[in-house]
């Protein structure tokens, strides 16, 4: 700079500095702020530069201007003794506090934060929870969560001017109304400054005690700079705190009002941040509603709507959506309309929104819900670079995902697994070994393609949250494999019932932890030998036997595995029937549904039994299902069970399970047992109606008994029957009502033929079916075009008209 740029740049300057440092209050994450710090700075050119933010994340600024080092990112703080306890600082692109950096970074000029130290803000107030102090640290970079009624300053300056929306107000005042080329750079900073003195004036800390540390937390840092440096300190701060730092106190009063303060060791780094975690919409007050739309307005100053609308339309064109290039035109052309009608500088992201519904959804909210969760919230996730610092785990973690090509991402979606590929199987350990650490980066969903053990489908989605579990996680170990075994092996003995044991068992064959095993396996015999409820056992055989299926594609010994369920199996069936007698509807029901999960586990045992015990544990099952079904002490919904179970093994003929039902539904049984021995018979989403529409004396032994139910009962069975067949798809529920219609048993009588019902008359329909002769012909190249003469065509006709053909004959 020469000296005439730096007389001129100081007048420029005098508006906003007032004989001191640079203040730019700016809005966090205001993509105008951004553009008129990076402005402001340029005009100033300060020595120095501070910032509003940790102090410990000083040696992380020049990890900034690395190329890895991709915004949206959040510098993450937490206690080293207690990883839980931590808090964030996201930056985005547009954030004012990014663009200082990155001016700093590129200028060669020394960056600091100012803001109180995180050694201090992660523990004060420590009976808070970590998430709600995590909470207030992303909304105001550090703020603090225990103050009740707190004011939003541009609430109050948008109420003051009439709008009742403060980003509305913010778009008008800042966002549309950028600086005009040779203004004044620092004008915005000085009627903001001057707007929150009169804020501060009328509200005080306006609710924000704690702000009052901070705050002189920061006068201290900035009087050691301007003792460094003299004035030519820029400082960038929320615009709520530049009242307090014009504010003249004394370095003792400042002092005073941060002794007493707890403190604890913090670590620090950056992590990867989302668009969706700026947003309030996921629960984060980092100050903005549409991260993606301010994205756009600071990527895009020149014709932002245009940009715009072109991004809105490229967006439902992927979706397979007709949107053309009139579409967006019309849309500019609506948006700008309806700005000037509402008296707007320029369309905001309300006109630019009402305008994309109008023209390019046709007025439906199902495809501008699109816009906005894609467009504008979005889904960008940043990226930083490996030279970060990290604890091992973490180190580990990225590893295994570079290795495995596996990279993190904010947007949702599904992974196939083939467990026979390599690659993929140790994808598959990946996950399951980290939802055993608790870091939910993927839960498992039903593959839609295969039931085969081979497959496995995962729903992926990585949340910058997921940072701190891995540094949670780090307590176990210093690898995946290392934390994960150690972590099964405190799971194992911590766990309180049997059923959590057997469940753990499953997720360590899934993880394939060969280390763990072995002592799962330990506390799984000693706790199913003590275990002498019938219920417990039932509850934790389906996971046990699920787990010796893995062992076929996963290679791992399941022999140890396969005796304890055996010998679980075996127990259940010589306590199953006594446990059954004299119970409740609730109990019932409950033990109906064990009995479900015994008979699928037993399916699976027999199939992985190898050694010709699957056909005797099948067979003893078969026997107690048989002494279920013919007790009368048992609940009717599962001795109604049991007899269908025995009739979908094959091990009870349809004459004999009719006559069973014909026994239970006489009219010496009480209607409400009688009714949920139907449920168990044919409720449960297992097929019952299918078995009702082709065993039509099944339904008519259902039919009679229904009618013949007394008035006095019937309300009390009707809840319980509605519940049974409500369950049944609805062309399931038509067929068997034409059934009961017609009456069961009746398909050649009278009645079935007036039904009118197409599907359910006696016999073939033949004019119906005589109907479609012309069209088969056709297809079939039966006729001969039309000749020429007379006498050809009489011939075709009198052929038409004949009656002896296979064709018909096949029809009919």
């Amino acid at each position: 700079m020469t000296g005439l740029q730096q007389e001129a740049a100081a007048e420029r300057v005098s508006g906003v500095r007032e004989g001191g440092p640079l203040l730019l209050g700016v809005r966090h994450h205001g993509p105008g702020s951004a553009r008129a710090v990076r402005a402001a700075l340029e005009a100033a050119a300060p020595r120095v530069v501070l910032i509003e933010g940790p102090p410990e994340a000083d040696a992380l600024i020049p990890l900034a201007a690395e190329e890895g080092m991709r915004p949206p990112v959040a510098l993450l703080a937490h206690v080293v003794d207690e990883p839980g306890r931590s808090a964030f600082w996201p930056l985005a692109e547009f954030s004012p506090e990014w663009v200082a950096i990155r001016w700093a970074l590129d200028h060669g000029v020394p960056a600091r934060f100012i803001d109180l130290p995180a050694t201090h803000t992660l523990v004060w107030g420590k009976d808070e929870s970590p998430s709600e102090e995590s909470e207030e640290s992303e909304g105001e970079a550090g703020s603090s969560p225990d103050e009740a009624v707190r004011i939003d300053p541009l609430a109050v300056l948008a109420e003051t001017a009439g709008y009742d929306d403060p980003e509305r107000w913010w778009e008008d005042v800042v966002e549309h109304r950028g600086g005009a080329a040779g203004g004044d750079p620092f004008a915005p900073f000085a009627v903001l400054g001057e707007a929150m003195g009169a804020l501060r004036e009328a509200y005080g800390v306006g609710g924000h005690e704690r702000d009052l540390v901070r705050e002189a937390y920061m006068r201290l840092q900035l009087r050691s700079a301007q003792r460094e440096f003299g004035d030519d300190v820029a400082v960038v701060c929320g615009a709520w705190h530049v009242p307090a730092l014009r504010q003249k106190t004394t370095a003792g009063a400042d002092r005073a009002l941060l002794k007493g303060l707890p403190k604890a060791k913090a670590d620090m780094t950056w992590v990867p941040w989302t668009h969706r975690r700026l947003s309030r919409v996921s629960g984060y007050g980092a100050g903005i509603d549409s991260p993606g739309w301010y994205g756009h307005l600071f990527g895009a100053p020149d014709r932002p709507v245009e940009r715009w609308m072109t991004k809105v339309a490229r967006l439902l064109r992927d979706e397979d959506r007709m949107v053309s290039s009139a579409h967006v035109i019309e849309a500019v052309r609506l948006a700008d309309t309806l700005a000037a009608m509402r008296g707007r500088p320029l369309p905001g992201l309300t006109e630019t929104t009402d305008a994309v519904r109008a023209v390019m959804c046709e007025g439906s909210d199902v495809p501008l819900a699109l816009v906005r969760d894609r467009l504008v919230v979005g889904d960008v996730m940043g990226e930083v670079p490996e030279s970060a610092p990290a604890v091992p785990l973490q180190r580990d973690l990225a590893r295994l995902q570079r290795r495995l090509r596996l990279k993190p991402e904010a947007l949702e979606r599904e992974l196939e697994l083939d467990l026979r590929k390599e690659t993929d199987a140790g994808r598959s350990r990946l996950l399951h070994r980290l939802r055993l650490l608790g870091i939910g980066w993927g839960e498992p969903v039903a593959s839609r393609g295969s039931t085969g053990t081979f497959r496995e489908t995962w729903r992926l989605r990585w949340e910058p949250e997921l940072s701190v579990r891995v540094a949670e996680a780090g307590v176990w170990g210093t690898t995946v494999l290392a934390a994960a075994t150690a972590k099964a092996d405190a799971d194992a003995i911590g766990a309180g019932s049997l059923a959590d044991v057997t469940a753990l068992a499953e997720r360590c064959l899934l993880a394939e932890l060969p280390d763990a095993l072995p002592v799962v396996m330990r506390l799984l015999a000693d706790r199913a030998a003590l275990d002498a409820d019938v219920g417990h056992l039932a509850q934790a055989l389906p996971a046990l036997v699920r787990s010796l299926r893995y062992g076929d594609v996963r290679g791992t010994d399941t022999h140890a595995l396969s005796d304890v369920a055996v010998g679980l199996a075996e127990r259940i069936f010589v306590g199953l029937p006594p446990a059954c007698a004299a119970l409740d509807t609730e109990a019932a029901e409950e033990m109906r549904r064990h009995v479900d999960a015994v008979q699928g586990a037993v399916g699976l045992l027999g199939e992985t039994g190898g050694t010709g015990s699957g056909g005797g544990i099948r067979g003893r099952w078969h026997s107690v299902l048989r002494v279920l079904a013919g007790r009368d002490t048992v609940p009717g919904v599962i001795r109604g069970r049991a007899v269908r179970l025995l009739l979908d093994e094959g091990e009870l003929a349809q004459d004999e399970a009719a006559r069973l039902m014909g026994l239970v539904l006489s009219p010496g049984t009480a209607p409400g047992d009688a009714a949920a021995w139907i449920e168990g018979f044919v409720g449960g989403g297992s097929g019952g109606g299918m078995l009702l529409m082709h065993d039509e004396r099944l339904l008519g032994l259902v039919d009679a008994w229904l009618t013949g139910v007394p008035a006095e009962a019937f309300t009390d069975v009707l809840p319980l029957l509605r519940r049974t067949f409500s369950a049944y798809e609805a062309g399931v529920r038509r067929t068997l009502g034409e059934l009961i219609r017609r009456g069961p048993g009746a398909r050649g009588s009278a009645t079935a033929a007036a039904s009118g019902i197409p599907g359910f008359a006696p016999d073939l329909d033949a004019e119906r079916a005589d109907a479609v002769l012309p069209v088969l012909r056709l297809l079939l190249g039966l006729d001969e075009p039309d000749g020429g003469d007379g006498e050809a065509g009489d011939g075709e006709a009198d052929d038409r008209v004949s009656d002896d053909n296979d064709l018909v004959e096949v029809a009919r």
